[in-house]
C-alpha cells in the first residue's frame, strides 16, 4: 500500500512539470512505470480529483484538488491575506520584484512573487521549488534554519551557473556570513544574469519562517545597488515575522 501511494505521488509530481498536460506514454516512461501501472495510478488519482485527462488529446494534467488544498494551505499560513500587501509595498519602494520562498527539505518553495514596474522581470513561479544553496533567499532559509549544520552538510551543491559554491567548505563559510551580516546574496549564482538580495523572516525563536528577496537582471543592478535594499527588506520582515503563524 505504502509503495503504491509513493508511485501515485511520484507521478503527481510529474504532472506537475507539465502544466499543457502530457500523454500517458510519456508519462509512464518518465515515472519508470508499466504503461498499464501509470493508467491504474491515474485512474485513481481523478477518482479523487488529483488529476484529469481532456478527451481530445489524451493527455493528463493535475486537478482542481490540488489547487483546493494549495490554497487552504496558503490560508492556514497567512500567506495570502498577510504577505501580499507587504510584499506589494516592497515592490513600490524598490521597483524591483520581490519574491517570499519557505523552506521545504532540501529547497526552497516559492510561495508569492509581486511583479515591478520595468519590463523585463525576474519570475517566481508560486509552488515552484528552487535550490537552496545558490539564491539568496535559499541561504537565508539554510543560514536560519533549526538543523542548519545539517543542511551545510548533506545539500548537494549543483553547479548551475559559472559562479555557482560548490566546495562545502566555502558554502559553511557563506552561510556563517549570512547569519552574521542577517542577509545574503546571490550574484549571478544560480542563473547568469540575475542577481538578488534576501533576508530572513524570523519568528520569536530566531528560526526562518519564510524569506524575503528582491531579484533583478546583473545589467540592472549590481551587488551594491542591491544590497541598499536590504533596510526596506528587513522592515518587511519583521512585519511579516510578527504577523504570520509559525
Amino acid at each position: 500500500m505504502a509503495d503504491m501511494v509513493g508511485k501515485a505521488l511520484h507521478v503527481l509530481s510529474l504532472l506537475g512539470e507539465h502544466p499543457e498536460g502530457v500523454g500517458l506514454s510519456e508519462l509512464a516512461r518518465r515515472a519508470g512505470y508499466p504503461v498499464s501501472t501509470t493508467h491504474r495510478l491515474l485512474s485513481s488519482l481523478q477518482d479523487h480529483g488529483f488529476a484529469r485527462s481532456d478527451p481530445g488529446s489524451k493527455r493528463y494534467a493535475l486537478g482542481l484538488r490540488l489547487f483546493e488544498l494549495g490554497q487552504r494551505v496558503s490560508h492556514a499560513r497567512g500567506f495570502a491575506g498577510v504577505a501580499l500587501p507587504v510584499l506589494r509595498a516592497l515592490t513600490e519602494q524598490t521597483g524591483e520584484p520581490t519574491l517570499m520562498a519557505v523552506l521545504d527539505g532540501h529547497h526552497q518553495v516559492y510561495v508569492h512573487s509581486v511583479q515591478g514596474p520595468r519590463q523585463i522581470q525576474i519570475r517566481g513561479e508560486p509552488g515552484k521549488r528552487g535550490p537552496l544553496h545558490c539564491t539568496s533567499m535559499g541561504k537565508c532559509l539554510v543560514a536560519f534554519a533549526p538543523h542548519r549544520e545539517e543542511l551545510v552538510a548533506t545539500l548537494e551543491l549543483v553547479p548551475l551557473a559559472p559562479r555557482t559554491i560548490t566546495s562545502r567548505e566555502e558554502f559553511a563559510r557563506e552561510i556563517e556570513s549570512v547569519r552574521v551580516r542577517g542577509y545574503a546574496v546571490a550574484d549571478e549564482e544560480h542563473e547568469v544574469g540575475i542577481r538578488a538580495v534576501g533576508v530572513p523572516v524570523l519568528g520569536p525563536d530566531g528560526c526562518a519562517i519564510a524569506a524575503l528577496s528582491t531579484a533583478a537582471p546583473a545589467y540592472r543592478a549590481g551587488v551594491a545597488e542591491l544590497e541598499a535594499f536590504v533596510p526596506a527588506l528587513r522592515a518587511a520582515a519583521r512585519e511579516l515575522g510578527a504577523v504570520l503563524p509559525r
